[in-house]
Protein backbone atom coordinates (compact mmCIF):
# COMPACT_ATOMS: atom_id res chain seq x y z
CA UNK A 1 0.00 0.00 0.00
CA UNK A 2 1.36 3.27 -0.71
CA UNK A 3 1.29 6.17 1.82
CA UNK A 4 -0.14 9.29 1.46
CA UNK A 5 2.63 12.29 1.42
CA UNK A 6 2.03 14.03 4.43
CA UNK A 7 3.61 17.34 3.28
CA UNK A 8 1.13 17.84 0.47
CA UNK A 9 -2.21 19.62 1.93
CA UNK A 10 -5.36 19.91 -0.07
CA UNK A 11 -4.95 24.37 -0.83
CA UNK A 12 -1.93 22.92 -2.57
CA UNK A 13 -3.64 20.58 -4.75
CA UNK A 14 -4.76 22.26 -8.04
CA UNK A 15 -8.17 22.08 -8.66
CA UNK A 16 -9.98 22.46 -12.32
CA UNK A 17 -11.53 25.67 -12.99
CA UNK A 18 -15.03 26.14 -11.62
CA UNK A 19 -17.77 25.90 -14.78
CA UNK A 20 -20.87 27.53 -15.36
CA UNK A 21 -21.91 30.47 -12.90
CA UNK A 22 -25.15 32.19 -13.62
CA UNK A 23 -27.23 30.90 -16.48
CA UNK A 24 -27.45 33.82 -19.32
CA UNK A 25 -29.26 34.77 -22.55
CA UNK A 26 -27.54 33.02 -25.57
CA UNK A 27 -28.28 37.31 -26.89
CA UNK A 28 -25.52 37.77 -24.29
CA UNK A 29 -22.94 35.68 -25.84
CA UNK A 30 -23.33 36.15 -29.45
CA UNK A 31 -21.02 39.22 -29.65
CA UNK A 32 -17.68 37.21 -27.96
CA UNK A 33 -19.08 34.34 -30.27
CA UNK A 34 -18.78 35.95 -33.64
CA UNK A 35 -16.57 38.61 -33.08
CA UNK A 36 -13.46 37.04 -34.28
CA UNK A 37 -15.43 35.84 -37.11
CA UNK A 38 -15.96 39.66 -38.05
CA UNK A 39 -12.70 41.20 -37.08
CA UNK A 40 -11.55 38.85 -40.02
CA UNK A 41 -13.81 40.76 -42.46
CA UNK A 42 -12.75 44.41 -40.78
CA UNK A 43 -15.92 44.74 -38.34
CA UNK A 44 -15.34 45.39 -34.85
CA UNK A 45 -18.81 43.35 -34.67
CA UNK A 46 -21.59 42.46 -36.34
CA UNK A 47 -23.56 45.35 -35.97
CA UNK A 48 -23.47 47.48 -38.92
CA UNK A 49 -24.51 44.23 -41.03
CA UNK A 50 -27.35 43.18 -38.67
CA UNK A 51 -28.11 47.45 -38.89
CA UNK A 52 -27.73 47.62 -42.04
CA UNK A 53 -31.52 48.06 -43.81
CA UNK A 54 -31.72 50.89 -41.00
CA UNK A 55 -27.90 52.68 -41.92
CA UNK A 56 -28.89 53.05 -45.26
CA UNK A 57 -32.32 52.66 -45.79
CA UNK A 58 -34.92 49.60 -47.08
CA UNK A 59 -34.31 50.20 -50.30
CA UNK A 60 -30.88 49.72 -51.11
CA UNK A 61 -30.59 47.63 -48.43
CA UNK A 62 -32.62 45.16 -50.32
CA UNK A 63 -30.33 45.42 -53.15
CA UNK A 64 -26.34 45.27 -51.48
CA UNK A 65 -24.78 43.57 -48.54
CA UNK A 66 -21.89 44.47 -46.57
CA UNK A 67 -18.80 42.07 -47.06
CA UNK A 68 -16.09 43.63 -45.68
CA UNK A 69 -13.71 46.92 -44.43
CA UNK A 70 -10.40 46.98 -45.30
CA UNK A 71 -8.01 49.44 -43.11
CA UNK A 72 -4.63 50.86 -44.10
CA UNK A 73 -1.97 49.31 -42.00
CA UNK A 74 -2.35 49.91 -38.10
CA UNK A 75 -4.81 52.18 -38.70
CA UNK A 76 -8.71 51.84 -37.86
CA UNK A 77 -10.47 54.94 -39.99
CA UNK A 78 -10.11 55.57 -43.57
CA UNK A 79 -11.19 52.36 -44.68
CA UNK A 80 -12.52 50.79 -47.76
CA UNK A 81 -16.14 49.35 -47.76
CA UNK A 82 -16.59 46.16 -49.68
CA UNK A 83 -20.05 46.12 -51.25
CA UNK A 84 -22.11 43.37 -52.72
CA UNK A 85 -24.23 44.92 -55.11
CA UNK A 86 -27.52 42.81 -57.14
CA UNK A 87 -26.77 44.42 -60.31
CA UNK A 88 -25.11 46.64 -62.84
CA UNK A 89 -27.84 49.03 -62.28
CA UNK A 90 -27.96 49.13 -58.62
CA UNK A 91 -23.79 50.12 -58.71
CA UNK A 92 -24.53 52.69 -60.89
CA UNK A 93 -26.90 54.04 -58.44
CA UNK A 94 -24.88 53.42 -54.98
CA UNK A 95 -21.69 55.13 -57.17
CA UNK A 96 -23.98 58.21 -57.29
CA UNK A 97 -24.89 57.88 -53.96
CA UNK A 98 -21.79 57.06 -52.45
CA UNK A 99 -21.50 60.01 -50.22
CA UNK A 100 -24.54 60.42 -48.71
CA UNK A 101 -23.84 56.17 -48.19
CA UNK A 102 -20.60 57.32 -46.32
CA UNK A 103 -21.99 60.20 -44.51
CA UNK A 104 -24.60 58.03 -43.21
CA UNK A 105 -22.17 54.65 -42.37
CA UNK A 106 -19.75 57.09 -40.73
CA UNK A 107 -22.31 58.48 -38.76
CA UNK A 108 -23.28 54.94 -37.86
CA UNK A 109 -19.68 54.76 -36.47
CA UNK A 110 -19.54 57.66 -34.81
CA UNK A 111 -16.04 58.53 -36.75
CA UNK A 112 -14.47 58.79 -39.88
CA UNK A 113 -14.35 55.04 -40.46
CA UNK A 114 -15.19 54.68 -44.61
CA UNK A 115 -14.14 56.60 -47.14
CA UNK A 116 -14.69 55.37 -49.79
CA UNK A 117 -16.66 52.61 -51.29
CA UNK A 118 -15.79 49.36 -53.42
CA UNK A 119 -18.54 47.55 -55.33
CA UNK A 120 -18.38 44.03 -56.51
CA UNK A 121 -21.56 42.36 -58.48
CA UNK A 122 -22.70 39.20 -57.41
CA UNK A 123 -25.81 37.29 -55.86
CA UNK A 124 -26.74 38.57 -52.63
CA UNK A 125 -27.25 36.12 -49.84
CA UNK A 126 -30.73 35.17 -49.05
CA UNK A 127 -32.64 37.93 -46.49
CA UNK A 128 -35.00 36.87 -44.26
CA UNK A 129 -38.60 37.55 -45.02
CA UNK A 130 -40.60 39.92 -43.27
CA UNK A 131 -43.50 39.47 -41.66
CA UNK A 132 -46.36 40.43 -43.17
CA UNK A 133 -47.99 43.40 -41.41
CA UNK A 134 -51.65 43.36 -40.72
CA UNK A 135 -54.20 45.48 -41.92
CA UNK A 136 -55.96 47.23 -39.64
CA UNK A 137 -59.62 46.50 -40.42
CA UNK A 138 -61.86 49.58 -41.44
CA UNK A 139 -64.82 51.03 -39.28
CA UNK A 140 -68.27 49.21 -41.61
CA UNK A 141 -69.42 52.86 -42.16
CA UNK A 142 -66.12 53.92 -44.11
CA UNK A 143 -66.12 50.23 -46.06
CA UNK A 144 -69.72 51.03 -47.11
CA UNK A 145 -69.48 54.71 -48.08
CA UNK A 146 -66.28 53.46 -50.00
CA UNK A 147 -68.43 51.08 -51.85
CA UNK A 148 -71.48 53.45 -52.22
CA UNK A 149 -69.11 55.76 -54.43
CA UNK A 150 -67.95 52.97 -56.87
CA UNK A 151 -71.12 51.74 -57.51
CA UNK A 152 -70.78 53.56 -60.99
CA UNK A 153 -67.42 51.82 -62.15
CA UNK A 154 -67.96 49.18 -64.86
CA UNK A 155 -64.67 47.33 -64.89
CA UNK A 156 -64.96 45.37 -61.78
CA UNK A 157 -60.64 45.37 -61.71
CA UNK A 158 -60.80 49.13 -61.76
CA UNK A 159 -63.43 49.10 -58.81
CA UNK A 160 -61.23 46.50 -57.05
CA UNK A 161 -58.39 49.03 -57.28
CA UNK A 162 -60.04 51.98 -56.77
CA UNK A 163 -61.37 50.44 -53.33
CA UNK A 164 -57.69 49.01 -51.88
CA UNK A 165 -56.52 52.81 -52.84
CA UNK A 166 -59.44 54.27 -50.96
CA UNK A 167 -59.16 51.49 -48.01
CA UNK A 168 -55.18 52.61 -47.72
CA UNK A 169 -55.97 55.74 -47.47
CA UNK A 170 -58.35 55.62 -44.96
CA UNK A 171 -56.40 53.40 -43.02
CA UNK A 172 -53.93 55.92 -43.04
CA UNK A 173 -56.65 59.05 -42.41
CA UNK A 174 -57.10 57.00 -39.16
CA UNK A 175 -53.58 56.99 -37.84
CA UNK A 176 -53.31 60.81 -37.80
Amino acid sequence: MSQKNPNITYADKKLPPKRGGTARLVGQQVGGLTKRAYGRRGFSSGELIAEWARVVGDNLAALSSPERITYPRNKRSGGTLHLRVASGSIAVELQHLEPVLLERINGYFGYNAVQGVRLTQAPLPDMPKQAKIEKQPLDPEKVAEITALLTDVDDDDLRRSLEELAHAIARREDKA
